[in-house]
This record gives structure tokens, C-alpha cells and sequence, in this order.
């Protein structure tokens, strides 16, 4: 019987060298924006209490939460009368990043200056039915700031945005609307008990197109008049001065229905506002008052976003908004707070598919040292130390192989420049390197041994720049 292959759970990925450079770059990417503004990172557990995950995702949220086992003997106690998952599971893999970053907030409330600005990039797990593009481990890449109502928060969530995917080379559209607006569509249609079935709908406008919204919300009980209301707001055109405009005057009692929405028009000054400090600020993306973005709209409270990639068709790959609660449910309430989350597999999909990744991460030794013997290896070493010393990645070939070979290697890798010294290089006391691209070759004094003007480490590094 043959030995069975190795393999990986289902939804799961290797990511091999060449993936880890392009997922650092734009991990790293992201991670110097987020400290430019003055976030602050932190990491929490893989793996989390069930009572701090259960319940937070709604029901189909919490059938998709992977529950581990009790460590030792998890069945000895049990009581096989009642259900065995609450007794054998007490901990689960966290479904997201912003439940954790709830439950640290509150566990470390004492310790933590408010307004607390923090970012986490970390995986989390679902136990998702894997398809194309959807996985059971992935990564989030999030920032929040909590403690904070001042619409100031929103507005650096939008120049973060814009400043990551400026570095990336990337450009995109922000999409912006607000929560209290959401409901106000559902209190002038007459249909304030149905402000979630509309919206919904709504959301999925650029995927089946406006009849079949429509059609949905009256499946869901809403009225032909309420519906034509609707389709009025999402019907607005124009700059955003002049849908800004339209809005208020459908908000204050000049729709169909003539009814006014208080907190619609709270939305509005909100949206306003936010507008305004992004025109101040000189964002360079350009940011769109979308009436029919929605999200997860029983958890924000207020501003929502979306980006979208303007050269590549893909769906969203930011999103987030404002909530007011967050931390209320574990027992710490009205902190708000408002956050963003980067889709770094989307992020790289988008990179690879626009060719946008510097070819120069696949790179990731400057320089080999080739090796022709024994006398030639302790010659070399103490050059490959000075040149690590001084911020050069460099290679030392472990054997003393065939020259072809070791060439080879270097191709493979990538490596631009390739240093061989045999006996005449010792002897004179030098390193001799060479440029494979351009087969510029150089010999410089070694920069370790005694007598040699220093200046010689310079001139190597300036050749290998």
C-alpha cells in the first residue's frame, strides 16, 4: 500500500515565496499608511471563548463559527441528556476581527487612551463552503477608531484609503452614504417597519437592475406607492451639491407620500459635513454619494463605505462605516466607533490582474557568493557578514559545486549579482563581482581585510545598488 499523499484542509492555501512577497508588500503597504496616521497595531488570539463569538453574527453567522474541542478527555463528564456541543466546545476560531477588537477594548478599557486608534491584520476562519475566491482561512486587514463621534475619524478613514491604493498604484472610487439616509428612504415610503427589506434590495441594484428591486420589495410587502418613492431617490442624478439638494427636499416632506424624516435629514447633515472635510483635506480618489450602498446595515449606525477598483472588475475590496454600539454588547455602551476593512486577497487579485506588483519582489538576495572549495568559503564569509552588516541580502552557496550549477541557482532565484573567488582573489585580496544582466564585472578590495582603504565597502555597495 502506497504512502498517501499530504494535503491541506479544504478552503485552506499554501502561499509559497513568490506569493508571500506580493501578500507582505501589500500587508506592509497598508500597515505604513496605517502609522502615518497614528494607529497603533495589535494582535489578539486565534482562537477565542464561544460566549464572546456566539450570537454576534446572527444565526447563519454562528453556523459558520469552527468550534474546537475541549483539550484532554472532552467527553468523560458529559451529560449525554443534554446538548453536547456547550459541554464538549467552549472555544472557538474567530469569525472576524471586529468582535475581538470589541472584547479588548472592553477587557482593557483601563489601559487604553481614547479616542483608541488601532489596525489588525490577521487571518480568521469560516467554516464557509469553499468556492472560487471564497475560503474557509483568510486575512483582514483592519483599522477602527473608537471613542470618538467626530466625523474628522471618517474623514482619515477616506485619505488611508486614499494614500494605500496611491502606493499600490491602484485607482479607485469611494463609494459613500450614510445610515440614518437608509432609514430615511423607508420613513418616507411609509414603510419605516421595513427600512432592512429595503435596503436589501437596494443593495443588489448594480447586480439584477432597478425592476427586479423593485420586484423584491413588493414580494416583501411594500406598497406600489411606497415603491415609487424609492425609485424616485434612486433615480437622482447630478452633482453632488444638486442630489444633495433633491435629497432634503424629498426628506422634508416633498415626496409622494409627504412625509417628513427627521433622522433622514439628520443623515444628510452628516453627509454634508463628511463631504466637506473631505473637499478641505484634497483627497485625491474620487469619493460618490452612492444612495444605493447599504452593507451590513443592522450594524452600522451612521457613515458607510465602499472602494471600488475603477481598471478591474471585482466587487468591492473595502469596506466598512460607523457604529455606536460595539462594545455594548459586553457591557460597555455608547462608545462609538468607526472602522474600515482591506480585502488583501481581492487587493491582490486586483495587483496581479493590472500587472501592478514591482517586478523586484520576487528578488529577494542581492548577492551569491560562489563557492569553489574549502579555502574559498572561509575567504568569503567574513565579506558575506560585512555586506549583511551594511543591509545587503546576500547568499552563501552551501557547496562547493559545479560553477553551471551554482548559476543556475541564481537564475532561478533571481539573483543580479554573483561573486566567484577562487585562489588569485585571495591571494590579491579582493572580491570579484559580477552583474548577470548586464555581465559588468568589478573586482574591489575586500572591505574585511586588514590594510584596504574601507572606502572599498562603499564602492561595492554602490555597484550593487
Amino acid at each position: 500500500m502506497g504512502i498517501q499523499k499530504p494535503s491541506i484542509p479544504k478552503g485552506t492555501r499554501d502561499f509559497g515565496p513568490a506569493e508571500m512577497a506580493r501578500r507582505n508588500y501589500i500587508f506592509e503597504s497598508i500597515r505604513s499608511v496605517f502609522r502615518s496616521f497614528g494607529f497603533q497595531e495589535i494582535q489578539t488570539p486565534a482562537q477565542e471563548n464561544l460566549s464572546t463569538l456566539l450570537g454576534k453574527y446572527g444565526e447563519e453567522g454562528d453556523k459558520l463559527l469552527f468550534r474546537i474541542l475541549n483539550s484532554g478527555d472532552a467527553f468523560a463528564d458529559v451529560d449525554f441528556s443534554k446538548p453536547l456541543t456547550p459541554q464538549v466546545c467552549e472555544k472557538g476560531l474567530r469569525y472576524d476581527l471586529t468582535v475581538p477588537f470589541a472584547r479588548y477594548v472592553v477587557q482593557h478599557q483601563n489601559e487604553i487612551s481614547f479616542p483608541f486608534k488601532r489596525f489588525q491584520i490577521q487571518p480568521v476562519w469560516r467554516a464557509d463552503r469553499p468556492q472560487k475566491g471564497r475560503y474557509r482561512e483568510f486575512y483582514q486587514c483592519d483599522v477602527d477608531v473608537i471613542g470618538s463621534r467626530s466625523q474628522v475619524n471618517e474623514l482619515e478613514l477616506v485619505q488611508m484609503v486614499d494614500a494605500v491604493f496611491a502606493k499600490l498604484g491602484v485607482r479607485v472610487k469611494v463609494h459613500v452614504n450614510n445610515r440614518k439616509v437608509l432609514t430615511g428612504f423607508a420613513e418616507i415610503a411609509g414603510a419605516p417597519d421595513k427600512v432592512v427589506d429595503i435596503t436589501v434590495a437596494i443593495d443588489k441594484l448594480d447586480k439584477i437592475g432597478l425592476e427586479k428591486v423593485k420586484e423584491e420589495m413588493a414580494a416583501k410587502g411594500l406598497q406600489a406607492d411606497g415603491i415609487a418613492v424609492i425609485e424616485q431617490i434612486l433615480s437622482l442624478g447630478g452633482a453632488f451639491a444638486e442630489k444633495l439638494a433633491a435629497m432634503r427636499a424629498l426628506f422634508d416632506g416633498g415626496s409622494a407620500s409627504g412625509i417628513r424624516s427627521e433622522v433622514g435629514l439628520r443623515g444628510l447633515d452628516e453627509v454634508e459635513e463628511l463631504f466637506g472635510l473631505i473637499d478641505a483635506a484634497g483627497v485625491s480618489a474620487p469619493v460618490e454619494l452612492d444612495l444605493s450602498l447599504a452593507r451590513g446595515l443592522n450594524y452600522y449606525t451612521g457613515a458607510i463605505f465602499e472602494v471600488k477598483a475603477q481598471d478591474w472588475e471585482i466587487g468591492s475590496i473595502c469596506g466598512g462605516g460607523r457604529y455606536d454600539n460595539l462594545t455594548g454588547i459586553f457591557g460597555l455602551p455608547d462608545l462609538s466607533g468607526v472602522g474600515i476593512s482591506f480585502g488583501a486577497d481581492r487587493i491582490y487579485d486586483v495587483l496581479a490582474g493590472l500587472n501592478l506588483f514591482p517586478a523586484a519582489l520576487e528578488q529577494s538576495t542581492t548577492l551569491l557568493f560562489a563557492v569553489m572549495g574549502a579555502d574559498e568559503l572561509r575567504y568569503v564569509l567574513p565579506i558575506a557578514k560585512a555586506l549583511r552588516d551594511a543591509g545587503v541580502s546576500v547568499e552563501v552557496y552551501p557547496e562547493a559545486a559545479k560553477l553551471r550549477k551554482q548559476f543556475e541557482y541564481a537564475e532561478r532565484k533571481a539573483i543580479p549579482f554573483l561573486s566567484i573567488n577562487g585562489s588569485s582573489e585571495i591571494e590579491a585580496g579582493t572580491v570579484n563581482i559580477k552583474n548577470l544582466a548586464s555581465g559588468e564585472q568589478k573586482a574591489f578590495p575586500s572591505p574585511v581585510m586588514p590594510g584596504p582603504d574601507r572606502a572599498s565597502l562603499a564602492d561595492i555597495l554602490a555597484f550593487l545598488a
